[in-house]
Formats: C-alpha cells, structure tokens, sequence
C-alpha cells in the first residue's frame, strides 16, 4: 500500500509540480467551506478515543507510533472510514523527553537515526497517508531535522500538516523546496482544558467557516478527550450544515492521486 502511495504521489508531482499548501483542493462557487477536524494522541487507549471515532463525520487521526493501541486504533479509524496519520513525536522547546514515548524526534540524533525513526515510524502505523508532530515547538524550527523528516515523507507519499506548535517552523520554506503536500492548522479546540473553552473556540471556528473557505482545527484524546466529544457531538450536525467535513487529503489539489 505505501509503495502504491509513493507511485502515486510521483506521478502527482509530475502532472502539478508546484503542488503545496497554496494548492488546494477547488471549491464550487458559493458552495460551502472545507473543514477538517483533526484528532491527535490516539495509540496509547487514551481517554474518549472509541466515541471520537464514533462520531458521524469523516475525521483525520493522528496516531503516535509504537503505542499500546498503534495498530488497534489505526485499524479502527480505517474501518469506520476516517483518514489515519502517523503522529510523529519530536522534542519541545520546555518539557521532558520522557513525555514523548518511544521513537521520538530530539536534537541530539544523527542524520541517520532520525531517518530511521521516521521510516521506522511510518511502517508502524497501518494506513498511514499523511503525517503531523506531537509536540515538536524545538524540533520544527529546526532546518536539518526538518529537511530530513519531510524528505521521507516526500519519498513514501504523505503529505504533512504542520501542526503549527510554534510560530517559527521552517516546515513551508523546506515542503516548497521539495514540492512536498502541507498543510497548516487554523485552531486548537482544546488548547485549554475544559468544556467552556472548547465551546467557545468551535464558536470561532464556525465564525470563522462564515468568511474562510478552508479550515483545518486539532482536537485531542486523552486529558480533554471525553470533552471533545461532548461538544463535537453537541455541534457536529450544525457543522456539518455549515461546511463539508472532509479529510485532510482532500484539502489537497490533486488529491485523487494519493488515494
């Protein structure tokens, strides 16, 4: 399958060779907006994780690699048709390298260890067709790692979503080098943790779908799983009236090559 996305994703880059985060997929005429929702953390049974994938729309997973639950969740969220990414661990500017897990991305590696650790990582997490970073605010200011990480997924077909944890990546700058597919997030749900703020930021998200015809929001299991799912499931029929709720792929123009 990841051979196939590699076969796919050249024969992309040939037909749309500046393909990247201004490419996007086109949208109809005052039709409505894309929206994608994207959930991090699953791979580790974290907290909320069955009834985020059971929700009635089609999500974007971020699973970390080399967890309890890696294969399990990935295997979950394809069956219920949901798009899966391979949620790439990397060292942040404050915190301990302990909070990351196995695999992780840290400045301290070598050109070919941190090559592994992506290959090892992508292999791990079935289905995979995109990737993001857990954390990462050191790691994605950094030019070397960065070159390196995006050269792999540029090399096994997925595109990336910059996560957008720090307000310095070099993720565009290196992703238009290598025409790879990128994507940036527009809104953390649950940068706070607790219902009110999740409240109000899907009341700015749907604000903001108003006068933005693309948009991509990240949501998490785990701490604030069990609230994420109590207001998605509040407001997901209002938002599924407001935008198409797509996967981030779609986003992408030419999408139809990497599936």
């Amino acid at each position: 399958m990841k051979r196939l996305l590699f076969i796919s994703l050249l024969v992309h880059i040939m037909l749309f060779p500046l393909m990247s985060k201004g490419s996007f997929a086109q949208v109809d005429e005052g039709g409505k907006p894309s929206l994608s929702i994207v959930i991090d953390d699953l791979g580790n049974h974290m907290n909320g994780t069955e009834d985020i994938l059971n929700l009635q729309a089609k999500l974007t997973v971020a699973i970390m690699p080399f967890m309890p639950s890696t294969t399990a969740d990935a295997n979950a969220a394809f069956e219920k048709g949901h798009e899966v990414i391979v949620h790439m661990p990397m060292e942040p500017k404050v915190g301990k390298k302990s909070w990351l897990g196995p695999g992780a991305i840290t400045a301290d590696l070598s050109d070919e260890e941190i090559r592994k650790r992506v290959e090892d990582a992508i292999e791990n997490v079935p289905h995979a067709v995109g990737m993001n970073h857990h954390m990462g605010s050191k790691i994605t200011e950094d030019k070397r790692i960065m070159q390196i990480v995006l050269e792999v997924c540029a090399e096994r077909g997925l595109y990336y979503l910059d996560s957008k944890t720090t307000g310095k990546s070099v993720i565009p700058e290196i992703a238009e080098e290598l025409h790879l597919p990128y994507l940036e997030n527009n809104l953390f749900f649950d940068d706070t943790y607790s219902v009110s703020h999740i409240e109000k930021q899907t009341q700015r998200l749907e604000n903001r779908l108003k006068t933005e015809n693309r948009l991509i929001a990240i949501g998490h299991v785990g701490v604030s799983g069990p609230m994420m799912v109590t207001v998605l499931n509040r407001h997901i029929e209002h938002l599924k009236e407001k935008a198409h709720i797509i996967p981030l792929s779609e986003q992408i123009e030419g999408s139809e090559w990497l599936r």
